[in-house]
């Protein structure tokens, strides 16, 4: 397994779209295997493709309180179940040390293949839905920053792009 790096906001391949996982074998295993590994080290609690520059469709979750329990999702698809939303606290593994107040539905059931690319759904709700929608959001070429003030937005821009270049 490998710890791969994770691209960091405003890094424009951040914002390229995903494409479908179409071929379920060794390698997309490896690639599962590693993303997995790279959440645990980096302390997250979801992960998308997208994040680590692999523009293919599929993310690692793992919300569980002993860290025992990773999910995988490819090719994922949600619909909204309940329209009433929950408001979390989210931050990301691409945008460090930033957390702000996001509203998305509580319930939402999702569509997606295992490692085998069997269909399987699921209804998630509370921190499991907000992760779930937000990691695919990653998929989607989005980031949590675009749900607050442009104001805020820029402002972490601004703090990210001065950390990058004094860390260079």
């Amino acid at each position: 397994m490998a710890i791969l790096q994770i691209l960091e906001f405003p890094d424009p391949r951040l914002r390229k779209i995903a494409a479908p996982v179409t071929i379920f074998d060794d390698k997309l295993g490896a690639l599962i295997e590693d993303l997995l590994a790279t959440m645990y080290e980096a302390q997250g609690i979801g992960l998308a493709a997208t994040q680590v520059n692999i523009h293919q469709r599929f993310l690692v979750i793992d919300v569980s309180e002993e860290r025992d329990n990773p999910q995988v999702f490819i090719n994922p698809s949600f619909e909204v179940i309940e329209n009433e939303l929950s408001e979390y606290d989210e931050g990301c593994l691409s945008v460090p040390g930033f957390y702000e107040t996001v509203s998305r539905p509580r319930v939402i059931k999702v569509v997606a293949q295992d490692k085998a690319g069997e269909k399987f759904e699921i209804e998630a709700e509370g921190l499991m839905s907000t992760c779930i929608q937000h990691e695919i959001d990653h998929l989607n070429g989005k980031l949590f920053v675009d749900y607050i003030s442009t104001l805020k937005r820029d402002r972490i821009r601004s703090k990210l792009e001065k950390e990058h270049k004094q860390s260079a």
